[in-house]
């Protein structure tokens, strides 16, 4: 049978992990797909051909149109990242009949609604298991191995740099920004590290786990977004007391009015798997009807992690190219005409535990108050801490832990308690997820 012939736009770090493990494993790849595949033309801005087995046999261009373009090429993958030119890129390539196989999340999160319709409506596939969680298959875990079960919710840390810091922060007792320093000179970390460290990278993620989860369009803009920039040493060791650990999470969960899709520092309790997930790991802890809870760990990012996940997309779409187009998998899980059009709950409406610290001054009834105001917005306490303060002033450090309340009412209640001439500051405030059954 005739092999199938493979055009990859970007030679980076994706792009020359998934040439490599391509070329290497060539054999076992053919015999999984029930064909060859082969790469016959790449498109980078410099490339060495001393870098990469057999690339002179190839035809290279700095011109990724003229790949897309190339009447040879079956299967487009694109690695550049970003949305321009990525986006003309691939609607060319679906455009043209041809397949389309991507590691990039934002482009998905933000462009898939219109790139799956397009691929729709020329009978191609787009595979996109890369842009979620690096080599960990959790895109296929959902939409093929839990296609029975009803998804009740998913937490992940999808994002390897953000729990880097926060597990050096949490075992070594470094400050947050000492640890985003090492991260960037590690490579982790972008010079601007803002993707990371506030969360955007793992929305973009969320947006596509919680489509496939729950069978619904790519909702990016409505991911409520927070990131790690303001936790401190203190919150790690006052949550290490109480017998948690923070880390930055992705949540999609079905509730009664809606989908939750939000990004934010959690607190979970030290015995559940996933808060002893450290380093630069992702991990995707899912809980469906049938199963119970599984979780998927493994390397979030890195080059051969990554492109594992790329070729993987690529055996599937070999596999399928003399199947009907209607008997594929869906993009999103579900068939295009059943998306389900379930709101997504805007933050205030989304029900948690919290945990809360503020600087109080230490005098007979400020406790008092603090906890009356939560009690008017009938939100109860299940743990306190009162630390006295290192410095002159007549302060103390307060931890409260509180039982689930309306987002909406804690946002009052905060507001109320920075109100009083007792406390001075911000009320640092970070929610709690069980993520048991």
């Amino acid at each position: 049978m005739k092999p199938v012939n493979v055009g990859i736009l970007g030679l980076g770090t994706v792009g020359g992990g998934t040439y490599r493990v391509l070329m290497r494993n060539a054999d076992e790849i053919s015999r999984r797909a029930g064909r060859g595949i082969q790469v016959t033309h790449v498109a980078a801005r410099d490339v060495k051909s001393s870098e990469f087995k057999e690339l002179d046999k190839i035809k290279i261009t700095q011109d990724a149109f003229e790949v897309v373009n190339d009447p040879e090429v079956d299967i487009v993958v694109e690695l550049i990242g970003g949305y321009d030119p990525a986006l003309e890129l691939v609607l060319k390539a679906i455009e043209q009949g041809k397949h389309v196989v991507t590691a990039n999340k934002a482009l998905i999160a933000v462009h898939g609604n219109e790139i799956f319709s397009a691929a729709s409506k020329k009978g191609v596939m787009v595979g996109f298991e890369a842009a979620v969680a690096g080599g960990i298959p959790i895109i296929k875990a959902i939409r093929e191995g839990l296609a029975g079960n009803r998804i009740s919710w998913l937490a992940g840390i999808i994002n390897g740099t953000g729990n880097f810091i926060l597990t050096e922060m949490q075992e070594k007792g470094r400050k947050f920004t000492d640890v985003l320093k090492e991260a960037q000179e590690l490579g982790y970390a972008e010079a601007d590290p803002s993707f990371d460290v506030e969360g955007i990278d793992a929305a973009h993620k969320l947006a596509i786990l919680g489509s496939i989860a729950f069978g619904v369009p790519l909702q990016f803009e409505k991911v409520y977004t927070e990131g790690i920039s303001h936790i401190t040493r203190e919150d790690v060791d006052y949550a290490e007391q109480l017998g948690y650990r923070i880390k930055h999470l992705g949540i999609a969960r079905k509730a009664d009015k809606g989908i939750e899709l939000r990004v934010h520092p959690t607190l979970i309790p030290e015995k559940r798997l996933i808060a002893n997930v450290n380093g630069v790991m992702n991990a995707v802890l899912v809980y469906a009807d049938a199963l119970g809870p599984t979780l998927y760990y493994g390397a979030g990012a890195g080059s051969e992690p990554t492109a594992s996940a790329v070729v993987a997309d690529i055996v599937d779409v070999t596999r399928t190219l003399t199947a009907d187009s209607e008997n594929r998998v869906p993009h999103l899980a579900f068939q295009a005409s059943s998306l389900a059009d379930t709101p997504v709950l805007n933050m205030d409406e989304v029900s948690t535990s919290y945990y809360l610290r503020l600087q109080a001054a230490d005098e007979p009834g400020v406790i008092a108050d603090i906890t009356r105001i939560l009690g008017d917005q009938k939100i109860s306490i299940e743990a306190m801490i009162q630390k006295e303060s290192k410095n002159i002033e007549q302060t103390a450090s307060v931890i409260l832990l509180t039982h689930q309340v309306l987002e909406r009412n804690m946002n009052l209640a905060i507001q109320q308690i920075e109100s009083l001439d007792s406390v001075s500051g911000k009320v640092c405030r970070i929610r709690m997820e069980s993520l048991g059954s």
